[in-house]
């Protein structure tokens, strides 16, 4: 009756740990996010007969009391594709389920693409940092997390996908165009590179390809205050954007340090303006 959380390698298949192939070849079956690439891992690892169990984001309640099941007459090891599980990652809801049903789980760590991103960066510090994730997709939830993680002193690290990390950099540099950032591609993989430079700095037009991890540096707003002409301005700007006015609210309230509801009632007045 044991669960292991083990972490995988995030590229670099060396950095699999031994407590991590140990557990892998001595568990009874095997969590896995997409069993194609844990069965290559194994076969890395010259381990075979495993039993393989899917557990995805579209995984049920019925697949998690499956799993449930197993675990009280044996263990099992969970998996992601790469990096520890349960973090940004399915393979929470059998963690917690685990947990509640009494069975013993056991974390083996390794590798991180957080932890990871941050050590490179240059920009870690002893006040700790924060982790968000990946970004809500919807416009308001996306709006209002922007807005929370350019409110937030402590660096900030998140994960975004290829296709969406232009959009995400120009949101942030919009709120706080002078944190200090860095870009993290591809990690411990042949194409590993690091971007590196204030976010109003880093390149608006390339595409990015490849796994993507994004650190923000400690950042305070400072005594400089910024005038009501140039919060009218930027409204304008982002409503010219065709931007609604709940997002334009979350983002000039996180970019000029004002309360939202003091911006919300400026969108108001100016789109009645237009």
């Amino acid at each position: 009756m044991t669960l292991y959380v083990v972490a995988t390698p995030i590229g670099n298949l060396e950095d699999l740990g031994l407590r991590a192939i140990a557990a892998l070849k001595e568990c009874d079956a095997i969590a896995a996010e997409d069993t194609r690439r844990t069965r290559g891992l194994l076969s890395h690892l010259g381990i075979s007969g495993k039993d393989l169990v899917s557990l995805h984001a579209h995984s049920t309640d019925k697949d998690v009391e499956k799993l449930l099941v197993m675990l009280k007459s044996g263990t099992i090891a969970l998996v992601t594709d790469a990096g520890t599980p349960s973090v940004s990652d399915p393979g929470e809801a059998l963690v917690r389920a685990a947990i509640e049903n009494g069975i013993r789980v056991i974390p083996i760590p390794g590798p991180s693409a957080v932890l990871a991103a941050l050590s490179a960066s240059g920009l870690a510090t002893e006040a700790g940092f924060r982790f968000f994730g990946f970004l809500p997709r919807s416009n308001i939830a996306r709006a209002e997390a922007i807005a929370t993680i350019s409110a937030t002193p402590e660096p900030v690290v998140l994960f975004e996908s290829p296709e969406r990390v232009k959009e995400t950099l120009a949101d942030l540099a919009r709120a706080t165009p002078d944190r200090s950032a860095c870009v993290a591609r591809e990690m411990t993989k042949v194409h590993e590179e690091m971007v590196r430079g204030k976010l109003s700095e880093l390149p608006s037009g390339r595409e990015w390809i490849g796994e993507i991890t994004i650190v923000l540096g400690s950042f305070r707003r400072g005594d400089v205050r910024v005038t009501d002409e140039e919060i009218d301005a930027r409204i304008d700007e982002e409503l010219g954007r065709g931007a609604s006015s709940k997002q334009i609210a979350h983002r000039v309230a996180a970019w000029s340090g004002q309360p939202q509801r003091d911006v919300y009632a400026r969108v108001v007045t100016r789109k009645q303006k237009r």
